[in-house]
């Protein structure tokens, strides 16, 4: 049988570059001499199988990426090209070809540009029907975007994925966990997939986290990231590498009706994921009863942030071995929903969490410290809530820094299983909370934001509440 011919000559060229090799010193590696190295990244003289398993025993070289037409981009070029916006552009596939070999960074940035246009057209197309259906008058906030459809799936659902748990308690074994994981998670991600992890400085990389270059095999980080974010960076990529058919698997029963919604709920998996590997499931829920789920002592035991241990605890739904039913949310200081989750799900029907009087909004005027409160709500129904501070990226000078707040809950009979159920006062210390104005009926709230629609207003105008919607 004849031996298939590869011509791949740019693509070796970036694995050699992004190796910082030589020709000489990658030659000789392969057992090849210097000029006809040279030749092959010309594209003078093709890759043969034989080199093909050189390069991926030598140097870890993913096969797919250097077989086929730019490693599968010329393919999705077509399609893009197809588009009768752009068809009558390029007359073959040749140039297309040629583009995907030479230039396939530009290349994944012209699809990435194309895929924001189709999905900008067809979300202006859904807006359209709106508009027509409800007579040219209507509000943005009917529509209804893939974030929130992400965000409804999985604020309804346990925040609990058998699936990644199983996967990432497996691969923590072999890493281990607190000091020694960054270390190990940059080993596994260079020896596993030959991926360089490397920290930029702001000038660099000043509007991204991270980025992965996957020409050149290497995962940038912006030193704006504190080292816990550091870390969780790393877990995420290692986990969307070593797990990719758990979280495809969990990602298929969500059953998103978008391919926007998919990739920002793979996304989340990822994130779930990251935690999961740096707070192995039986590890966790140990401590976390052992120190009465005090997150302080949890996020220095595991060396994580306080928004990382805080989340975690909200996914500790494993059947026959749960903790506490933790529920968290996180705002910004103009009070915008950033993310809701539960180890039941968000309690939306009994707890809400729009009430202004929670322990959340407080917490920006004390930042860093955490506020213990128990909370009553209308309805009999009692919480204790924690409330605190989070830091974003470092800020530079003259810089505003992102703050946000996140509250973390559950429901007052389990408070006394916690450190900070001691310091709660009793029913007259509480704070009397609502779901939310337009559905509490406390009269005399000074907090009040929106009159409540069970309740007529203005009834007797011989007398005036301390609430601007004071009714009777």
């Amino acid at each position: 049988m004849a031996e298939r011919k590869i011509f791949a000559g740019p693509r070796v060229r970036r694995v050699r570059l992004g190796l910082g090799l030589t020709q000489t010193a990658m030659a000789e590696a392969l057992g090849i001499s210097p000029s006809y190295l040279n030749l092959i990244e010309r594209n003078q003289r093709p890759l043969t199988v034989q080199l093909l398993l050189k390069l991926a025993s030598v140097y870890k070289v993913d096969l797919d990426a250097l077989q086929g037409e730019g490693g599968g981009l010329a393919g999705r070029l077509r399609e893009v090209f197809a588009d009768p916006l752009l068809s009558g552009e390029i007359p073959g596939d040749q140039e297309i070809i040629e583009v995907a070999e030479a230039a396939p960074n530009a290349a994944l940035g012209l699809m990435k540009l194309y895929r924001a246009y189709r999905e900008q057209a067809e979300r202006l197309s859904d807006l359209a029907d709106l508009l027509a259906r409800e007579g040219h008058e209507t509000s943005l906030a009917g529509t209804r975007l893939p974030i929130d459809e992400v965000r409804e799936t999985l604020e309804r659902r346990p925040n609990f994925f058998a699936r990644i748990e199983d996967a990432a308690e497996a691969l923590a074994a072999r890493l281990g966990t607190g000091d020694e994981l960054p270390g190990a998670l940059k080993a596994w991600l260079k020896s596993e997939r030959g991926i360089v992890v490397r920290t930029l400085p702001v000038h660099v990389m000043p509007n991204l986290r991270r980025r992965y270059d996957r020409h050149s095999m290497r995962l940038f980080l912006s030193e704006r990231l504190s080292p816990f974010d550091r870390t969780r960076e790393m877990a995420m990529e290692v986990t969307l590498l070593a797990f990719r058919a758990e979280i495809a698997a969990e990602l298929e029963e969500l059953a998103f009706s978008t391919n926007e919604a998919r990739r920002i709920g793979r996304f989340e998996l990822a994130r779930y994921a990251a935690h999961a590997l740096m707070m192995p499931y039986g590890d966790f829920l140990s401590a976390a009863q052992r120190t009465r789920y005090d997150l302080d002592v949890l996020r220095s035991r595991f060396e994580v942030s306080f928004e990382q241990a805080a989340n975690r605890l909200t996914s500790l739904a494993r059947p026959g071995a749960a903790g506490i039913p933790f529920f968290l949310m996180e705002l910004d200081h103009a009070g915008n929903v950033i993310r809701r989750a539960g180890t039941q799900g968000f309690p939306h029907a009994r707890f809400g969490g729009h009430c202004p009087k929670l322990g959340i909004h407080a917490a920006f005027g004390q930042p860093g410290q955490i506020l213990a409160d128990r909370v009553d709500m209308p309805d009999g129904g009692a919480f204790l809530t924690l409330s605190r501070t989070l830091e974003g990226p470092q800020a530079g000078f003259g810089e505003r820094v992102r703050r946000t707040g996140v509250l973390l809950g559950c429901d007052l009979p389990d408070a006394g299983e916690t450190v900070y159920g001691e310091a709660l006062p009793g029913p007259s210390g509480a704070v009397l909370a609502g779901t939310a104005c337009r559905l509490c009926e406390r009269q005399g709230c000074l907090s009040r934001a929106e009159p409540p629609i069970t309740r007529p207003l203005g009834l007797d105008e011989m007398v005036t509440g301390l609430s601007a919607f004071d009714f009777q």
